[in-house]
């Protein structure tokens, strides 16, 4: 893989935090041709550093008004595979992870309001095949979200 230098971490940095920023105002702020820009973000691309990209949505102007994390536990942690497909055909989940510790999965997800948490919860998310249990814990306010920091993990 190829190195992540200098100017594409001040690339990455700013364009973390507008990504709608047009390439002349970041080749204005780090001193080199719109080109050179337009070439390191498509290389970034090409590398797999940056990943995606569109819009964020606010969840709560759609409708969805509570956050909600689940713990998840599975007969077997290799049922995980089994597991993830019927998650990915609930549309309210938006992420899904394995993991470590108390639980074989943690889950993110969308509701209307606790009656449709619990609907999601009881007839969908209960009913997979190797759930054994569930943790729910909801977010009152996310305080922080931003990206990973942008800097030279040597420093």
């Amino acid at each position: 893989m190829e190195k992540i230098d200098k100017l594409d971490r001040q690339i990455l940095n700013i364009i973390s935090k507008n990504a709608r920023i047009p390439f002349k105002d970041v080749a204005e702020e780090c001193g080199v041709s719109r080109a050179a820009i337009h070439q390191r973000v498509q290389r970034m691309i090409d590398m797999n550093v940056i990943v995606g990209s569109g819009y964020h949505i606010n969840p709560k102007i759609l409708g969805y008004n509570t956050c909600t994390y689940i713990g998840v536990k599975l007969e077997r942690g290799s049922m995980y595979k089994d597991v993830v497909p019927a998650f990915e055909k609930i549309p309210e989940v938006v992420e899904c992870h394995f993991t470590t510790g108390p639980y074989t999965m943690l889950i993110k997800l969308y509701a209307r309001d606790n009656e449709h948490l619990m609907e999601l919860l009881n007839s969908k998310i209960q009913e997979i095949p190797g759930v054994t249990a569930t943790e729910t814990l909801i977010s009152l306010r996310q305080s922080v979200k931003r990206e990973i920091p942008i800097c030279d993990i040597s420093e």
